[in-house]
């Protein structure tokens, strides 16, 4: 009942997050359930049902790690003197937020098993009664245990992630502190970069040898994706993997970038605020790099005499582009709310409110000029194997 109260009287931008949460799982909910009819219109091909479910995955996590930032940027998950003073400290906030997150997750599970039931003709009274009744095994009684157990996937994954990102954790120490306090010291560099570019490299290497591999095993994909070699597929994940745990320390190298050369006050505070805010938005940064790399490399697979785009692959792809934009998004969003007493403190010391907008802009301006033609390079590498 607490988790329903607060949930009621939070912000509406607080609303709208967990509403695109809901409309995420209810996305990747009814690809399950679409999963679910295959197998069960197509009993002797469990291979591809398989393989189907398998491709599930890519949407499950997107949604999961958009749900669980979600959690991370909602107020009512942040400790405060006055909760604490009536029994809710870290570790039940933490519960609180598991809670909520579950809640939306399973409103929008709820809304896919709706959404599917009226497709394949279960429900009634309503437009489009049955109109997918033959994609969705329409003849056929649904089984109920599988269903549910399809559709709390998202729920349970998420409240669990969720869960283990805010668990309490020991306070830092005081030369660990954010803040005006710490303007004068450097930001510690994070440690992935190396190791990102190791995966990256390993990855553009693998695609390489499996594409021109005369023996290479090829994977029948859904939506019509065929003839692409098994290591063709393992390079680019390993190349997504290296985007992802790269993606910190090229926010802390763009914050370099900006601080060298004889740096002016609006160049300082946008380079300390990248590499302040390094950890925090270069992980998703990175994700949504990943993404746009594996969107361009599907787009040049699909150029020429290939088949269509199959319904389904396209609702899975929309489903992990749109959520690693929202995450970046979000997080940008909790960046600023982060600086929120900095820029207070800015302001007082007589900073106009123009050099603080060109500071926000000039960030965001060396990470689109960094990043972007990275993700083009690693995109166009990643894509040659497949139009060979």
């Amino acid at each position: 009942m607490l988790a329903l109260r607060l949930a009621r009287g939070a912000h509406p931008l607080v609303q709208l997050r967990r509403l695109l949460v809901a409309t995420a799982s209810a996305g990747t909910g009814f690809l399950l359930l679409c999963t679910l009819g295959y197998a069960m219109g197509h009993p002797h091909a469990s291979a591809g049902a398989l393989l189907r479910l398998a491709w599930c995955v890519a949407p499950i996590a997107a949604t999961v790690y958009f749900a669980v930032t979600v959690a991370r940027t909602d107020p009512a998950t942040r400790p405060r003197s006055g909760l604490s003073a009536v029994g809710l400290g870290p570790a039940k906030l933490t519960v609180l937020a598991a809670i909520s997150t579950a809640v939306a997750c399973t409103l929008g599970s709820m809304v896919a098993l709706l959404f599917f039931l009226h497709l394949r003709g279960d429900l009634t009274g309503l437009p489009f009664d049955g109109a997918a009744a033959h994609l969705l095994a329409a003849d056929q009684p649904l089984p109920v245990a599988a269903a549910l157990t399809l559709l709390a996937v998202v729920p349970l994954t998420a409240s669990a992630a969720g869960a283990a990102a805010l668990r309490p954790r020991p306070p830092k120490r005081p030369d660990e502190q954010d803040g005006l306090a710490r303007t004068d010291l450097p930001a510690t560099p994070p440690s992935g970069l190396p190791w990102g570019i190791a995966l990256l490299a390993a990855g553009l290497a693998v695609e390489a040898y499996a594409s021109r591999s005369p023996g290479a095993s090829e994977l029948r994909m859904p939506g019509g994706l065929t003839g692409s070699p098994a290591g063709v597929l393992a390079g680019w994940t390993l190349t997504a993997v290296g985007l992802v745990l790269a993606g910190p320390g090229l926010t802390y190298l763009c914050g370099r970038i900006l601080q060298s050369v004889r740096p002016g006050a609006m160049r300082l505070l946008a380079g300390r605020g990248l590499q302040e805010e390094a950890r925090r938005i270069g992980r998703p940064l990175g994700v949504l790099c990943a993404v746009g790399s594996g969107a361009y490399a599907a787009l040049t697979l699909y150029a020429g005499d290939r088949p269509a785009i199959g319904p389904m692959t396209m609702l899975g792809s929309l489903l992990v582009a749109g959520c690693a934009a929202l995450t970046v998004v979000t997080v940008a969003i909790e960046a600023k709310h982060a600086r929120a007493d900095t820029t207070s403190a800015l302001l007082q010391l007589g900073a106009p409110t123009s050099m603080l907008r060109g500071t926000a802009a000039l960030r965001a301006g060396t990470l689109a000029a960094v990043v972007g033609p990275l993700t083009w390079v690693v995109a166009e590498l990643a894509a040659q194997p497949l139009a060979g």
